[in-house]
């Protein structure tokens, strides 16, 4: 069955409209679920300006209703995932607010750092949001949530949720490797685990304050060797050091 939105046999009036092409403004026809169109004139491919994306966005589908994607519509479909993988992990927790708001705030500063380091938000945090997604499973199974374990157990169930919620196969398979790796970079790190440790280090370090303080020298000394981005340390820096200061 076809996507009522795309059957022709529900278009109304003005279905087939004419767009100037933004490069040299000659009139090219689109169909309504035309994604993209060729100019005629100066070979500019654009994307249909009236084409409503909203469920491309997430049906995982997409691909098969509309045919190849623009770049555009993806950006968009990842932008989404992050939001919905985040209330998926709200629903995983259920009650264990503790790790919600530990993922919260991991997902926090990656926002701050992916921007400015310029790695990819939705994989950057849909791994902030499902790095401790293992440890219910690492509880159940080991009686413990030591790293080693959350870390073997985390990974196939980040996989089925961003599975199910319709991500990308190479998203998929990074967040799960970052999330294996959460607490051991390796000698050569993408930029998307480097953000991700940043922030999930930053976050470990605030809450390891509230219940032992460090010395704001060492504290300092840890943030210059341990941080893996420019971005992450000046975060560190602001966070940890200016509230060592305060105390």
């Amino acid at each position: 069955m076809k996507c009522p939105g795309q059957d022709s046999r529900y278009w109304k009036p003005g279905a087939i409209f004419e767009v100037k092409c933004p490069k040299c403004g000659n009139e090219v026809e689109f169909f309504k679920d035309d994604t993209t169109r060729l100019c005629k004139k100066c070979g500019h491919r654009f994307v249909n300006p009236d084409m409503d994306f909203g469920c491309a966005s997430y049906c995982p589908y997409a691909e098969q209703c509309l045919g190849d994607l623009p770049p555009e519509l993806l950006a968009e479909r990842d932008d989404l995932l992050k939001d919905r993988v985040a209330i998926e992990m709200k629903r995983y927790f259920g009650h264990d607010f503790k790790r919600i708001g530990h993922a919260a705030n991991v997902a926090r500063f990656a926002e701050q750092i992916v921007k400015e380091e310029k790695g990819n938000p939705a994989v950057v945090l849909c791994a902030a949001y499902l790095r401790d997604i293992g440890i219910h499973e690492a509880e159940r199974k080991y009686n413990s949530t030591a790293a080693r374990y959350h870390q073997k157990e985390g990974p196939p169930i980040a996989r089925e949720i961003l599975a199910k919620l319709g991500a990308r196969q190479e998203i998929i398979d990074e967040v799960c490797d970052i999330i294996g790796q959460t607490y051991h970079p390796r000698d050569k790190e993408t930029l998307n685990f480097k953000i991700f440790y940043d922030a999930d280090l930053i976050v470990n370090l605030e809450e390891g304050q509230k219940d032992k303080k460090t010395e704001r020298e060492r504290l300092s000394e840890i943030i210059e060797k341990t941080f893996l981005t420019d971005t992450g340390k000046r975060l560190a820096r602001e966070t940890l050091l200016a509230a060592n200061h305060e105390t």
